[in-house]
């Protein structure tokens, strides 16, 4: 298994956002307002992802008082690792849609607080990818 190219991440987020901003030319009027529970929801996931890189790697250098972890949860980890950075992707990608669709429309209320919603989902996301992408090179054995 190889490591996440970033522009792997990048090329999927780019491809998610055109196609979202696509879908949205067509059917954002029939769409309920963006829900804010994203964002905390990401968040959450990238700090559990950053505190568990930061156990592992300690215990893959061998540091004092750690034990030397299983194979098969180092494995686990990186399939971790590798599906919510391309997750990540996709929802950044997807979000970023979003704020360019609504750039334009933040004269009325709904619109800007989708925006607004949309931008920090991004931001969660792109704290995400960064965890996940820390968590996969803590797996590596040195």
């Amino acid at each position: 298994m190889t490591p996440t190219r970033p522009a792997t991440l990048v090329v999927a987020g780019l491809a998610c956002a055109a196609l979202t901003w696509l879908v949205l030319r067509l059917v954002y009027n029939s769409l309920p307002p963006l829900p804010w529970t994203g964002a905390p929801a990401l968040a959450f996931v990238a700090v559990a992802e950053l505190w568990t890189a930061r156990n592992l790697r300690r215990r893959i250098l061998r540091r004092e008082g750690t034990k030397p972890p299983d194979p098969l949860y180092v494995s686990r980890m990186v399939v971790l690792a590798k599906a919510s950075s391309m997750a990540a992707a996709l929802i950044t990608g997807m979000m970023l849609g979003f704020v360019g669709y609504l750039s334009n429309l933040l004269s009325d209320a709904t619109p800007r607080h989708d925006m607004i919603s949309a931008a920090v989902t991004a931001g969660a996301a792109l704290l995400l990818i960064a965890s996940a992408l820390y968590l996969e090179f803590a797996c590596r054995v040195p």
